[in-house]
């Protein structure tokens, strides 16, 4: 027998049968209410229990501004965070901290097409970004996460996990040398960036990419083993021949709502620090800079052959 809260399930009237199936129905009725009450109680109490992050859902917004807000977030708040940015507004080249641009860039090409180049806080490789590339950041303290400890290797394991619930029936997805794959193929880079009490974590997945931009980086020559020396376009795949974009995004909000108690919240509500408080060290190189940095490799090389 179901019945709402406050309602009796009709039952046939007869002289002999009315108390004692009205006393039945009205007890089946306290019962389910308090197994409501029961259930709802439990999950305060398992909400309760877990830590709160902050979501903030973006669309296009400059992948400059993106990481100067992730990296104010990381060093002056004390909340954790996710950031999902669908796309960028246009194509630019992101490098890790200690990055080489005339190791990694396609120089003449890029000053030629006015690519901007970007230094960002954290470290890893260098990728292209543009519209068809969706972000996602998570910034943690360093006990928000059981059984995480704050050094990379730990780090990158939980979110290959987390990850494997987003993808959970979609291609064949694993977490191989650092990288997110399907089979053979790398779709995600990641980077990292850890503090004394909290850390960053975040992705650049390649729904869509166009193969021109591709052009503009040269073969790292550090790579994954897996890459097997592989060019650009027999290395990556578009995570759109796997999943719809909205439907990516709705699996990664659904699998950290599994982890922590979401809490959306818009960047306007978002209280940081000044500029003249905080400087970033993520940066755009000017063309000087790109140029000095080309001149100075050439000269090592010379000297040192």
């Amino acid at each position: 027998m179901f019945c709402r809260p406050g309602e009796l399930k009709q039952l046939p009237f007869t002289a002999t049968n009315f108390s004692s199936v009205e006393n039945s129905a009205i007890r089946q009725c306290h019962l389910q209410e308090a197994k409501r009450g029961r259930m709802a109680v439990m999950s305060k109490l398992r909400k309760a229990g877990t830590p709160l992050m902050k979501l903030i859902r973006l669309k296009g917004l400059p992948i400059l501004q993106q990481l100067h807000l992730e990296e104010r977030l990381l060093r002056t708040s004390s909340d954790n965070w996710c950031l999902i940015n669908d796309g960028t507004n246009a194509p630019a080249i992101v490098m890790g901290l200690s990055g080489k641009v005339s190791e990694l860039v396609e120089v003449k090409s890029v000053l030629q097409d006015q690519i901007p180049i970007i230094r960002r806080f954290t470290g890893g490789g260098t990728v292209v970004v543009d519209h068809g590339t969706i972000f996602v950041t998570l910034i943690c303290n360093k006990d928000a996460v059981p059984d995480v400890q704050p050094f990379p290797r730990s780090i990158m394991s939980w979110s290959g996990l987390l990850y494997s619930e987003v993808f959970e029936g979609v291609g064949d997805f694993c977490l191989r040398e650092n990288d997110y794959v399907f089979g053979n193929c790398k779709f995600g880079g990641n980077a990292q960036s850890i503090t004394k009490n909290r850390w960053v974590h975040h992705t650049s997945f390649l729904w869509d990419y166009e193969v021109k931009n591709m052009s503009y980086l040269k073969l790292p020559a550090k790579a994954p083993e897996y890459r097997s020396a592989r060019g650009h376009m027999d290395f990556i795949c578009r995570m759109k021949e796997y999943l719809p974009r909205s439907e990516f995004i709705e699996r990664t909000t659904e699998a950290i709502g599994a982890h922590f108690s979401v809490k959306p919240t818009s960047l306007e509500a978002i209280d940081l620090p000044s500029a003249s408080e905080f400087v970033p060290t993520t940066g755009l190189l000017t063309e000087q800079e790109i140029r000095e940095s080309c001149i100075t490799t050439l000269e090592n090389i010379r000297l040192t052959s």
